[in-house]
């Protein structure tokens, strides 16, 4: 593949998977004045803070679920929703909010989103003084709403400022941060809860405002082009998924697979943890909980530093990942009674999620020209946040029937997504 002078990037898929050109702005340039390498670094970490807080959101409640039944008097269903209706409102806005982002700008819509975000754990925590389930439900929406302004679009502003591998190389870190937050919101939300177990909720607001703080004087917006018409807009997103709707629906479908199993597995151990033959409940639980994560984390990193545009690796790391997530989940069904081995199985499948997810994240946001990039990484988002709030309901359904169940079902999906990925995503050996 030929680079023109002007720096057109083309990334081809095989026959009917051909990504769309995409040509770099003046305001992508602008990332050789921003201080060179420190400078970068400085943008990377602001970055970082938007999907840690994003996470940190429904991570730091997960050990604290049990308390939540027993203090507001709940069932395991209505405690889950409050992680559900969290992500549940923000999958159904992200399309919108991604619309608006690519008309308008990334930073105008991140801002509002973290003061909002921050402002709706206020409310929750006054709603657990008030023993209000409503009011913290209530407040919960109103932070997924906030959150399709944070991360997903945090996502497209990414593709806007970074070209080739340091594009992949940002995106890993995203989902590395947004990993990191999985690893530590659940310890911190444990420390929290020896204060009172609803503390978590008064502190987003100043993760919020630290985040708040790195985007708005470290993170530098490249300019915009002309804006679209809502029409020009559909009309062109249409266009695409008429074209290479098989691999992007296949790529959407792996995501939100990823997050579904890992969050139904977080409300699975949350749960599990405190009762015999475990015993294990505080701290020490969310540390147990940390592993598998940590897992995922590091996974992640590694592997959005390594694929650059490499399109040949990236389609063997994502089925890797995949293999092993369908194996580690399915030897589950025979071990879950031993924590070492349960615990060690389901750091594998983590693993697998961290092969997964930066590869989607790279395909996904090439895939489109900058001014439709908003839109598409906001779909990829929606149904990831759509799977994070299937997650516990689901995962408690099935506890009530049998722990095999879960784990049957579960690998069983990834065995099936593997196949999809395997015949539907197929990049070039070397995408420029």
């Amino acid at each position: 593949m030929e680079k023109t002078k002007s720096r057109k990037l083309n990334i081809s898929f095989e026959s009917d998977m051909t990504f769309s050109s995409f040509n770099e702005s003046k305001g992508k340039e602008s990332k050789k004045s921003s201080g060179g390498s420190k400078g970068r670094i400085w943008e990377f970490a602001a970055l970082a803070t938007i999907p840690m807080v994003l996470v940190f959101g429904n991570s730091m409640l997960v050990p604290v679920l049990p308390e939540m039944q027993r203090e507001l008097g709940i069932s395991k269903f209505q405690s889950s929703l409050v992680i559900t209706i969290f992500s549940l409102v923000a999958g159904i806005f992200i399309p919108i909010i991604g619309y608006l982002s690519d008309r308008f700008g990334r930073k105008v819509i991140i801002i509002p989103a973290l003061v909002i975000y921050g402002g709706g754990g206020i409310l929750a925590g006054f709603g657990a003084i008030w023993n209000s389930y409503s009011i913290i439900i209530i407040a919960r929406a109103i932070q997924g709403l906030a959150a399709a302004g944070t991360a997903p679009v945090a996502m497209a502003l990414v593709g806007d400022m970074y070209e080739g591998g340091t594009e992949s190389k940002a995106l890993g870190l995203t989902e590395a941060s947004n990993g990191t937050g999985k690893v530590l919101s659940p310890i911190i939300g444990s420390l929290l809860a020896l204060i009172v177990w609803y503390a978590s909720f008064f502190a987003f607001p100043v993760f919020c405002a630290l985040s708040l703080l790195a985007v708005l004087f470290l993170i530098k917006e490249p300019k915009r082009n002309k804006k679209q018409e809502l029409k020009q807009y559909i009309g062109k997103i249409k266009e695409l998924f008429k074209e290479k709707g098989s691999w992007l629906i296949t790529s959407f479908f792996a995501g939100s697979l990823g997050l579904f199993i890992l969050f139904g597995v977080l409300f699975y151990l949350s749960n599990i943890l405190e009762k015999p033959p475990y015993n294990i409940d505080g701290v020490m639980k969310a540390l147990v909980l940390a592993i598998p994560l940590l897992g995922m984390v590091i996974t992640s990193y590694t592997t959005g530093s390594l694929i650059k545009k490499n399109g040949r690796l990236m389609r063997w790391l994502m089925n890797i990942g995949l293999i092993a997530m369908s194996i580690s989940l399915a030897a589950t069904i025979f071990f879950f009674k031993n924590i070492y081995l349960f615990i060690g199985l389901l750091t594998v499948s983590s693993i697998g999620t961290g092969l997964l997810l930066p590869c989607l994240n790279t395909i996904i946001t090439g895939a489109v020209q900058k001014s439709e990039r908003g839109m598409i990484t906001s779909l990829y988002n929606s149904l990831r946040f759509l799977g994070v709030a299937a997650g516990p309901p689901l995962f408690g359904w099935m506890m009530d029937k049998s722990d095999r169940i879960v784990f049957i079902t579960v690998s069983s999906l990834s065995f099936l997504t593997l196949g999809l990925v395997f015949f539907m995503i197929k990049p070039p050996r070397q995408v420029n």
